[in-house]
């Protein structure tokens, strides 16, 4: 399940068993080759950081515990109810989760033509093409800062696409974005951080030096150390990524305080570098969307 931005936890995963179990939207990415955009409807504070993605179901407040800010889940196929519909290679038959008529008016105006399934033929473009055009749209800067206050009241609205070059440049942009998101961009592997020190590896609830925090390892404060415990600490930390903001939180703090009082596994001291890989090719990315004029 997709508990929080870059952390995921095991469940059970039953109707009888979970609070508002949502199957006619879970059931969806429920041991299903999908994805989904989560966002939410309304904002509390005055900045949107609130869009992500999710391949799993997803906690309703993936992207924030505040209640107004609770994530919507949009899944980008639909299955049969019963999954026992097959295509020709063998796979269950899914539906584009798209508004035909939206579909058939971008197709126009880009003189594309709409596939249902991603295909290598010139000319064409298919779902996963417009989930990433929309991602990139919504991780511009101006275009958080352009329709702020819309964006405090109702759900995001995405400009069509007009131009098919500037089309498929926010598709490659929103592509990277998207895999990076779900750790799966090799990009992520490319760590920029240490962990020089052996110890324990448990996150202490009571720690003199940061709780955890981020303490500037030079003048100019650009990076820093961001301590687990009375010796043990993650070298060469951006601030920017301990600062940077996926909806309601701050993922390079929330993930480690949510593991107070426990021994990070080797794999985990590994995902976690992988988040402040991520976080920081989002910032990239995001200045490289705001380079493209979007809206």
């Amino acid at each position: 399940m997709n508990y929080r931005p870059f952390d995921k936890r095991p469940v059970y995963y039953s109707e009888e068993m979970i609070d508002w179990p949502r199957p006619e939207v879970m059931n969806q990415l429920y041991k299903k080759n999908n994805l989904a955009l989560l966002a939410p409807r309304q904002l509390a504070g005055n900045n949107f950081y609130h869009i992500f993605i999710t391949d799993s179901i997803a906690e309703m407040c993936v992207i924030s515990n505040k209640t107004k800010e609770q994530n919507v889940v949009y899944p980008l196929y639909l299955y049969p109810e019963e999954s026992t519909q097959q295509t020709l290679d063998g796979q269950t038959e899914r539906t584009p989760n798209l508004d035909k008529k939206i579909v058939q008016e971008i197709a126009r105006k880009l003189g594309l033509k709409f596939v249902p399934e991603k295909e290598l033929t010139e000319g064409t473009f298919a779902p996963i093409d417009l989930l990433d055009y929309i991602y990139a749209v919504l991780h511009s800067p101006s275009y958080r800062e352009k329709y702020k206050e819309f964006l405090k009241i109702d759900f995001p609205r995405v400009p069509y696409p007009k131009d098919p070059e500037l089309f498929w440049q926010l598709i490659e942009l929103g592509g990277k974005l998207r895999q990076i998101h779900l750790l799966e961009h090799p990009v992520v592997e490319e760590f920029i951080t240490t962990y020089p020190i052996a110890g324990s590896n448990v996150i202490s609830n009571r720690l003199t030096k940061t709780d955890p925090g981020f303490i500037p390892e030079d003048d100019d404060e650009t990076t820093g150390k961001v301590w687990i415990n009375e010796e043990q600490y993650f070298g060469n930390v951006p601030k920017k990524a301990w600062e940077f903001y996926i909806g309601g939180y701050q993922p390079a703090e929330k993930w480690l305080k949510d593991r107070r009082d426990r021994e990070l596994s080797i794999d985990e001291i590994r995902h976690y570098q992988k988040i402040i890989v991520a976080l920081m090719e989002t910032d990239r990315l995001m200045q490289k969307i705001d380079e493209i004029k979007v809206n």
